[in-house]
C-alpha cells in the first residue's frame, strides 16, 4: 500500500513539474487568451510563477484519487497542504537565494520550482501516511482549497501593487497583453 502511494506522489511530482513548465509559456502561446491566464503565468512576476505549482497540483487530485482512494488517510488535507506548500516554498526559496545573491538566476529559478514541488509532495505523502484526522478536517481542507482556487485567478486580474505581483520586465501588474 505505502509503495503504491509513494509511486503516485512521485508521478504527481513529475506531472506538476512537466505541466507547470508548459504553463509558464501557455498564456503567450495562446495569444493572450484570458481563460488560459486563469491557470498559466501571465507575466514574469513571482506571484504568477506560484500558479505553475498550484494548478498542476490541483489538476492531479482527481487522477491520483482514482488510484489511491481507500488506501490513504486524509487525502484532501494532504493534497490541499501540498498545493499550498509548493507556492509557499517557491516564495521562501526564491527570496532567500535572490537576496543572498543580489538577484535571480534562471537555473536557480528552475531548481527552486523543482525543490518546491518535491517539498510539497513529500509533505503530502507524510499527511497521507499519518493517522486519520476527523471528517471535519477533511471538509475544512476542501473549503481552503476552493478559497485558493478563487483567490489565485482574482489576484491575476486584480493584483495589489506589491512587489511580488509586479512583472520585472514590464513593470506592470497582473494580466496585460503583448
Amino acid at each position: 500500500m505505502r509503495n503504491t502511494v509513494l509511486v503516485w506522489e512521485i508521478i504527481g511530482a513529475v506531472f506538476i513539474i512537466a505541466v507547470g513548465g508548459f504553463m509558464h509559456f501557455a498564456f503567450e502561446f495562446s495569444g493572450g487568451f484570458t481563460l488560459v491566464g486563469v491557470f498559466a503565468a501571465v507575466n514574469e512576476s513571482v506571484y504568477e510563477h506560484l500558479k505553475l505549482g498550484f494548478w498542476p497540483a490541483v489538476f492531479f487530485i482527481p487522477l491520483e484519487y482514482s488510484f489511491v482512494k481507500g488506501k490513504v488517510n486524509n487525502f484532501m488535507l494532504a493534497k490541499t497542504a501540498a498545493a499550498l506548500i509548493i507556492p509557499a516554498s517557491i516564495i521562501g526559496i526564491f527570496y532567500l537565494y535572490s537576496t543572498i545573491l543580489g538577484g535571480d538566476l534562471l537555473i536557480l529559478d528552475l531548481a527552486t520550482f523543482i525543490i518546491a514541488v518535491i517539498i510539497g509532495q513529500v509533505a503530502g505523502y507524510k499527511i497521507l501516511s499519518y493517522r486519520m484526522f476527523s471528517k471535519r478536517v477533511e471538509r475544512g481542507a476542501v473549503i481552503v482549497l476552493i478559497v485558493f482556487m478563487v483567490v489565485f485567478p482574482l489576484l491575476t486580474f486584480y493584483p495589489p501593487e506589491m512587489f511580488i505581483f509586479q512583472d520585472p520586465v514590464s513593470g506592470l501588474y497582473g494580466i496585460h497583453y503583448f
